[in-house]
């Protein structure tokens, strides 16, 4: 019998490296239920919350009659819950949360098998939230803004107890679960007033297209938002800002510039060099849609948009079409960020039925709901002043 080969020994501190199958697999068990985790939590706060506004209100209307009792529960409420919980119960924190359910009276429509599940001590702690509220939990097609979503947190709610119509509030809220959107990012979408600027553009069917299904990108158009506003860079509003320093500007806030562009956007590069027989060109930021399986040219300009703009912009496109564009692709767009235009000088020069090129202002400050009115009754007044007036037939005499 020959001797038994004795197995090489590892030193102490050597290192085996795992396997890359099961490191993966092990990798997304924990992050998925790091996820759930921190979701169910966030949904419980809801819940929560939810239900305290829903006493609160049931216990004010209740006693309505007597004046100032709403003001003086609320007051007594907060000082006993401080005493017990600390901070968070401040008076304006109960005006949120009472506030919160009278936005959302139907977040929970299972009535009182909730409250039960909160107030109820023979629960075991294997399953604290019951069978009821896991369905609730759950993506299902039947939700519909309003209904409580597992991806929403009490910090999106909050920011969106801000919206006072309905249909941008809906409208948020879609957008929010589709591109999960943290509860900041949701706060600076609303504060940049993004429904508004989306349905500037849209007739009233397209405005409660938005509210029902969120945005949906079908057409070139409908990327396309008006005006892009870039507030998170922290630049000044100057004449003497220069085009590259914008362009830098963006690239180390390309996450915010992406958020900003809307879901679909992929960034391809910068200054991408286009060489005809012997001349450049270089176009400022290029970027593959996704949905619209095209590629995007974006140039920046710091002035007032103008017709060698438009024909440079027309170039590149054309460009991008013939020599780098491949099966499959559609026709690439060009957009082009300015701070001013004249839309006449772009319909003239481009022609009425271009759906390739955009001409956009951007702006380096969050707009106001007054703005965009004013802006919107502006660009109706161009629209109105370029269609081609009647003749009117002279009368015999």
């Amino acid at each position: 019998m020959s001797p038994r080969t004795a197995k090489p020994s590892l030193p102490a501190n050597a290192q085996v490296a795992p396997d890359p199958g099961l490191l993966a697999a092990v990798r997304h068990i924990w992050e998925g239920a790091r996820t759930q985790a921190a979701r169910t939590v966030n949904t419980a706060m809801v819940r929560a919350n939810w239900l305290i506004g829903k006493e609160i209100v049931e216990a004010q209307q209740a006693g309505q009659g007597r004046a100032g009792y709403g003001d003086e529960l609320l007051a007594n409420l907060s000082l006993a819950l401080r005493s017990e919980y600390g901070t968070g119960f401040s008076l304006s924190g109960l005006k949120y949360i009472r506030a919160f359910y009278m936005a959302y009276p139907d977040l929970i429509p299972i009535g009182h098998a909730v409250r039960d599940e909160f107030v109820n001590q023979t629960k075991t702690i294997e399953d604290p939230i019951g069978h009821a509220v896991r369905d609730l939990l759950e993506v299902r097609p039947e939700w519909k803004p309003g209904m409580l979503h597992s991806s929403l947190s009490w910090m999106h709610y909050r920011a969106l107890l801000k919206v006072d119509r309905r249909e941008a509030r809906d409208f948020y809220e879609i957008e929010a679960i589709r591109n999960g959107w943290s509860g900041r990012a949701l706060e600076r979408q609303i504060d940049s007033l993004l429904f508004f600027r989306l349905a500037k553009s849209r007739d009233k069917q397209g405005v409660l297209a938005l509210a029902n299904e969120g945005m949906e990108v079908e057409r070139p158009v409908d990327a396309i938002r008006d005006p892009y506003v870039l507030e998170f860079l922290n630049l000044p509003e100057s004449h003497r800002l220069v085009e590259s320093k914008l362009e830098e500007a963006l690239i180390s806030k390309m996450q915010d510039f992406l958020l900003e562009l809307g879901s679909g956007f992929a960034f391809v590069g910068r200054q991408k060099r286009i060489t005809l027989e012997g001349d450049h060109f270089y176009p400022d930021l290029v970027f593959y849609h996704t949905r619209l399986k095209c590629y995007v040219v974006i140039d920046l300009k710091n002035a007032k948009l103008t017709h060698g703009d438009l024909g440079q912009m027309l170039l590149y496109v054309r460009y991008f079409d013939e020599e780098v564009a491949e099966v499959g692709d559609n026709p690439t767009l060009g957009l082009i960020l300015c701070t001013d235009k004249n839309d006449a000088v772009a319909r003239f020069v481009l022609g009425k039925d271009d759906q390739q090129i955009f001409a956009r202002r951007y702006q380096l400050h969050l707009p106001t709901e007054e703005a965009l009115r004013a802006e919107l009754n502006r660009e109706l007044a161009t629209i109105v002043e370029a269609r081609p007036k009647r003749r009117v037939p002279r009368m015999k005499v």
